[in-house]
């Protein structure tokens, strides 16, 4: 399965999140690449959105492959992978605080255009574009869990069989549209994969009308 780009797959994924479909629903993105894909979602659904900032730890030597996760309290995560890549601790201190500071320049770009919303009692449904490791999904669900929404939710369109796994025990439902085997990366199932860039998740936040 290749989707043609997020816009498809979020449409995809909303079809299949219908039952929240006039429920309110908060739709929480994980930044960049699902910002656009959860304002899609939000209005087939009827519901609202905003982000979710966490950010993965990359392994030394190779950033792009997460070895781990934190949120914005700085609670981290850190998969298997982070003995396999030799991450010793002073490395992961000089990663979280690195990560902990993308983190505080984001909320700090994003919410004086909109207060972050509150989950508390709420379905929650955090979407991003795809998962690899699972990292930063595992972090994002797990700092949305302390605040207590009524059902939290993860949706994505496509994560190896695997990581699907890890995930499940965080989230109250996971939904997917596709779980292949021969998984590498998440742009492997895009056509048109490009990046989101910080001056689009501006404009789509600012787009969302004041409560």
């Amino acid at each position: 399965m290749i989707f043609s780009n997020r816009e498809e797959a979020a449409r995809r994924l909303a079809d299949k999140l219908a039952a929240y479909k006039g429920k309110n629903p908060l739709i929480l993105a994980i930044p960049r690449g699902a910002v656009p894909m959860a304002k899609i979602v939000a209005a087939q659904l009827g519901g609202e959105f905003d982000v979710v900032l966490v950010r993965k730890l990359g392994a030394p030597g190779n950033p792009e492959f997460a070895i781990g996760a934190i949120d914005e309290t700085g609670w981290v995560y850190l998969g298997p992978y982070a003995s396999m890549a030799e991450a010793g601790e002073a490395y992961i201190q000089q990663a979280k605080q690195r990560e902990l500071e993308t983190i505080r320049k984001r909320r700090a770009q994003y919410s004086p255009l909109h207060p972050p919303i509150d989950p508390k009692g709420r379905i929650v449904i955090v979407v991003d574009d795809g998962l690899a490791t699972g990292s930063t999904m595992i972090a994002a669900l797990h700092a949305l869990r302390q605040r207590q929404p009524q059902k939290l939710v993860c949706a994505v369109p496509v994560a190896p069989p695997d990581t699907l796994e890890k995930v499940a025990d965080k989230a109250d439902e996971v939904v997917c549209l596709y779980a292949p085997e021969n998984f590498q990366a998440v742009g492997q199932f895009y056509a048109d994969f490009g990046q989101v860039e910080d001056e689009e998740v501006i404009a789509l936040l600012s787009e969302r009308p004041k409560s």
